[in-house]
């Protein structure tokens, strides 16, 4: 059971969840498994409009049949919102609009440092390494979120 105060008291109990970083260019997006184990880096949607943006997502919650979604908020090293946070926090208000899920916040500091990190000595290319960081760093938000759920 989840502790109510946690910011993902709000997600189902059960079933696949996705994880989202919102780049300002990118959106990351990772699912897991039904049963919370692993999450999967799927794919990088090349941010247009929001209406373009919010279909995607939608095609992808109904195609993997989700039950909820994790999004990454970029807080201050302090800890504190700033313009990024609130950027996404109006994203999720906007999407909310349109997806009748639980949305939960995670806080994503150092996810997108530690996937680099990782490409880094796994010696992939520059040039993959732009393919991927988002959808990886998404998976990383997204198995922290997973990792909480199941310590409770």
């Amino acid at each position: 059971m989840t502790d109510p105060e946690s910011p993902l008291a709000a997600l189902a109990p059960s079933g696949k969840l996705m994880g989202l970083d919102l780049g300002t260019k990118t959106i990351g997006v990772a699912i897991s498994d039904a049963l919370r184990m692993t999450a999967s880096p799927i794919e990088t949607i090349k941010r247009t409009k929001f209406t373009a943006d919010a279909e995607r997502l939608m095609a992808l919650v109904a195609g993997n049949a989700v039950t909820g979604i994790v999004v990454g908020l970029p807080l201050n090293m302090d800890g504190s919102e700033g313009p990024r946070a609130q950027s996404t926090r109006a994203f999720v208000r906007n999407l909310k609009q349109k997806i009748d899920l639980p949305i939960a916040f995670w806080d994503e500091r150092l996810s997108t440092m530690a996937v680099t990190r990782t490409m880094i000595e796994a010696d992939l290319s520059r040039a993959r390494q732009a393919e991927v960081v988002d959808k990886l760093a998404a998976s990383y938000i997204l198995q922290g979120a997973l990792e909480r759920l199941r310590r409770g």
